[in-house]
């Protein structure tokens, strides 16, 4: 079995650190530890720490839309929502350590990387939110649905997940539960 290039050990490695400690808790130093190489090594593969989170919060980024572009698109619009939740859990779990970075990690990008990120969530949020409006349109949800207010609720129940989603979770019986409650509510 071959090992992994060095770049892409890096990447992992500052992926799990970032999620651990947390971008500023996680040195140069460590990662270089993580990776079995000396500080000074890193710079051959990377220019900087930042780097290495602009790609990872753009990998995960990729994920989520990913996740969105795999969706039957001949389903109806609430079966899309619901498998829309599924996804999402899905990546979260699947990817923890970068979901983690996508989620609370970001902020500490700066110039055109957090530019593209920030375009990149934004774009999410939006997809999300077209997923409401299509099935008010369909007439599949409430016309008084307000499809940014639903998109917010679906976007921070499935956002937190990094806090509490574990590997042996099943993502599926949760988002179906999940669902149950967003679509039908908690009223008797």
């Amino acid at each position: 079995m071959t090992e992994l290039p060095t770049r892409q050990r890096l990447s992992a490695a500052a992926a799990r650190l970032f999620a651990e400690r947390g971008y500023h808790g996680a040195s140069v130093r460590e990662l270089a530890a993580e990776v079995g190489i000396d500080k000074s090594s890193v710079y051959a593969h990377v220019a900087g720490k930042e780097e290495l989170l602009a790609e990872i919060a753009l990998s995960g980024a990729a994920a989520f839309h990913g996740a969105l572009d795999a969706l039957p698109a001949g389903a109806p619009p609430l079966e899309r929502i619901r498998l829309a939740l599924r996804a999402h859990l899905e990546v979260v779990q699947a990817q923890l350590d970068v979901a983690t970075v996508w989620l609370r990690e970001w902020r500490y990008l700066s110039g055109p990387a957090r530019e593209r990120f920030a375009g990149e969530r934004r774009r999410y949020e939006r997809r999300i939110r077209a997923l409401f409006e299509e099935a008010v349109a369909a007439g599949e949800a409430r016309a008084d649905l307000d499809p940014q207010q639903a998109a917010l609720l679906f976007l921070s129940a499935a956002n937190w997940a990094y806090t509490w989603l574990g590997h042996e979770m099943r993502v599926e019986e949760l988002a179906d539960g999940f669902w149950r409650l967003l679509a039908d509510g908690i009223a008797a």
